[in-house]
């Protein structure tokens, strides 16, 4: 049987959420259900701490015009449709989270397969480094997501979408191209990789 935990813990544990609640903006308050409080995701749904607002505001116009599909966010998505309301919600989500110590590419010699994939690419399959565009520890910019300490299991999805032609978005379809490339093993392996970065 667990212990229980005493009432000055559970008080302390409520007003603690309560407050961190009360610090999200009205416009990010029906985020927090999928994405959390701090956007450190839950199970059905990704980290959003870190992104930059360029990028999340990108997929939030992917998923009004259909170019990705998911009938929650379609619906969350066209509620945001006034663009100084949804600014105030990136703008929240992207000044979560940390800023992970920067990793170079060179700065590991006895690199796993998929920090090889992700910081020099596969010449022979013509699939370019992640690096290139994720930029160093996986920490994003721009139009490109923050991919590190994201989970693995929706990295996962998001790179067998784009390896479906499920998922769309990107110019040229570069997303896609790549992950067509990439074998079962790379991907469980990138996302595992990518998840562990904090």
């Amino acid at each position: 049987m667990r212990p229980l935990l005493p009432i000055s813990t559970v008080l302390t544990l409520l007003l603690a959420s309560h407050a961190s609640a009360a610090e999200v903006p009205q416009a990010a308050q029906t985020c927090v259900a999928c994405h959390g409080v701090l956007g450190e995701g839950t199970p059905q749904a990704p980290k959003l701490a870190g992104l930059s607002s360029s990028y999340m505001n990108a997929q939030i116009e992917h998923f009004i015009s259909g170019d990705r599909n998911n009938v929650i966010m379609t619906l969350m998505a066209e509620s945001l449709v006034d663009l100084n309301v949804r600014q105030q919600a990136l703008d929240y989500y992207a000044k979560q989270g940390t800023t992970p110590t920067l990793q170079k590419r060179g700065d590991n010699l006895n690199q796993s397969a998929a920090e090889k994939l992700y910081y020099q690419g596969d010449l022979h399959r013509s699939l370019p480094a992640c690096y290139s565009c994720h930029g160093p520890s996986a920490v994003g910019g721009g139009h490109f997501p923050r991919l590190a300490g994201q989970q693995s299991s929706y990295l996962k999805e998001q790179l067998i979408a784009w390896q479906k032609n499920e998922r769309k978005g990107d110019p040229d379809n570069t997303m896609g191209h790549i992950a067509s490339k990439l074998k079962d093993t790379e991907i469980q392996a990138l996302a595992d990789y990518l998840s562990a970065i904090k």
